[in-house]
């Protein structure tokens, strides 16, 4: 009976085998590509609306309108979080996970050790790697990100991960904490990265700086593309802004000073589509020179263009400005998906598009107005000196959170007839609509709120990094001196484009609710790269 039984299980085991080697056996290499691209890529357009692309998007001719024709685009995307910020964005989309998870709240907030309000990025045992020559500074790594980026997931796994910005805390938080290459622009007139990620600069991406110098812009004239009756709305406009010797219309000079490139000139220069222009080449030299997509590993790609958020901060979302940002930006992203097409190939690669924000109107054509940080200062400290007595009892104001000192933080916990007397000053405070005492949002109660405003301070709360109190602003009315800003839970801010393209997804337009956390579970579902839990969920509905 032992020998039979044996017997049974042998020819049970083989036809098991047998079975198993028939179904994994290897599909032809066209279909294993068109199953499992071998390239992820990540665009991040910097304060780009939701409703840019319907506002403007007759006039795309290129990528963007690629990306919206034959992309799936979910027109209902937002974030669910209060502090539509830069870094909290990328983080978010980088990781998959929201602030409360990834712990970017903001692009600074105060260390309660140092009394300093370090930028999200900043890491002190590191140094600024440059590539034009710089002295070396303080250096940037992904310490602060609390949670792994999607590029150095599939760095783990043998791939090559490159993210590129204008921006440090966009490519850092894209990377995460290792990358094959991260590089970003140094305001002091040069590119640069971090001793976190090389010892030296990476030989490729050396070349390609020293053959596309920025100062070969220095004579540009940024002009509008198109003929001015195809622009929206009034070019000078009396509540825009202006920058380093612009005006507030068309033409806008480069190099206005004369000699050699100067600070102000990188500021304009990064204020302008040259910029994205010039990040869109980057993108196209670094698939060239590392052969992204066609090893045998997967490889990860982020860009994230700056030049939106600079021009929207100056000029506002209705602007001629910002519209020829846009219609520039349509050309550089089809560029690239061009030579994505024809280097990596059409059918393997995927591509998730969307924005870190949006952004507000200007203030004064909305007829609201700023709440400044000196108001919330000096409101709360006029209820809390006859309670505690003279001193500094609000050691900082970081835009929604404010941060009290250690006594005026115990007293406050504990006399709810005071804590109900500061919040009801601060409501007082012209523009101020909600504020939230922070130690009452870490709970996943708080988080799953049916107040949206209460649930969207709770997802961007992160105990010991976030403020005491939380202030939401009312709708169209902004926390800062520049033209316009975000940071809000209101859907100008939260609204977001989300899209998908390239192999494995199914084209169209998608009205389900969906946020930028989606991204990197979806994309990585189909590369079949696993990854570590997202807030995020694949967007099966978008994939074939």
């Amino acid at each position: 009976m032992t020998g039979r039984h044996v017997s049974v299980r042998a020819i049970s085991a083989c036809a098991l085998v047998i079975a198993l080697v028939w179904t994994a056996a290897p599909a032809p290499l066209s279909a294993q590509r068109a199953a499992q691209p071998k390239l992820v890529v990540i665009l991040v357009v910097d304060q780009m609306r939701a409703d840019y692309l319907e506002w403007y998007g007759s006039h795309f001719t290129s990528g963007l309108k690629r990306l919206t024709a034959d992309g799936a685009w979910f027109t209902r995307a937002a974030y669910p979080y209060l502090n539509t910020i830069t870094c909290a964005g990328h983080s978010t989309i980088g990781t998959g996970t929201f602030p409360y998870h990834h712990g970017m709240i903001l692009n600074n907030w105060l260390d309660r050790s140092t009394g300093k309000s370090p930028y999200c990025t900043d890491d002190p045992a590191m140094t600024e790697i440059s590539y034009n020559g710089l002295p070396p500074v303080q250096g940037d790594s992904a310490k602060r990100l609390l949670k792994p980026a999607l590029g150095e997931q599939i760095m783990s796994r043998g791939g090559r991960s490159v993210a590129l910005s204008m921006k440090p805390r966009s490519a850092v938080t894209l990377a995460g904490h290792t990358s094959t290459a991260v590089l970003w622009f140094d305001d002091r007139g040069g590119w640069t990265t971090s001793s976190a990620y090389t010892s030296r600069p990476v030989p490729f991406l050396q070349s390609f700086i020293d053959a596309n110098p920025i100062t070969a812009d220095y004579e540009k004239v940024w002009e509008r593309m198109l003929p001015a009756d195809a622009y929206q709305g009034e070019d000078d406009v009396k509540s825009e802004g202006t920058y380093s010797g612009w005006t507030q219309s068309f033409p806008h000079v480069l190099g206005l000073a004369a000699g050699k490139p100067d600070t102000q000139f990188y500021g304009r220069w990064q204020r302008s589509p040259f910029a994205d222009e010039y990040l869109g080449r980057m993108a196209i030299a670094s698939i060239d020179a590392l052969k992204l997509g066609r090893g045998t590993a997967t490889d990860f790609l982020a860009v994230s263009f700056s030049a939106v958020d600079g021009v929207g901060h100056l000029f506002g979302p209705r602007s001629h400005e910002v519209q020829d940002a846009l219609f520039r930006l349509d050309r550089t992203i089809g560029r690239l998906l061009d030579h994505l097409d024809a280097a990596v190939g059409a059918g393997n690669y995927v591509l998730g598009l969307s924005a870190d924000h949006g952004v507000a109107s200007i203030p004064e054509q909305m007829g609201t107005g700023r709440v400044s940080n000196r108001s919330i200062t000096e409101t709360l400290q006029k209820i809390l000196v006859p309670a505690l007595g003279e001193g500094t009892h609000v050691v900082s104001a970081a835009y929604t959170d404010v941060y009290l000192s250690d006594a005026a933080r115990a007293r406050l916990a504990k006399d709810a007839k005071l804590r109900s007397a500061a919040f009801d000053a601060l409501r007082s405070v012209p523009g101020v609509e909600h504020v939230f005492w922070g130690s009452d949002l870490d709970s996943r109660g708080a988080r799953s709120s049916t107040d949206p405003v209460r649930r969207a301070a709770a997802i961007s709360h992160f105990p010991g990094r976030s403020g005491d109190l939380i202030i939401a602003p009312a709708e169209n009315w902004i926390m800062s001196t520049s033209t316009t800003t975000h940071g809000t839970h209101h859907p100008y801010d939260q609204r977001v484009p989300v899209i998908l393209f390239g192999s494995g997804i199914r084209a169209g337009k998608y009205t389900k609710d969906v946020t930028p956390a989606d991204i990197v579970p979806t994309l990585a579902d189909v590369v079949h790269v696993p990854i570590a839990k997202t807030d995020g969920r694949v967007l099966k509905e978008a994939l074939k």
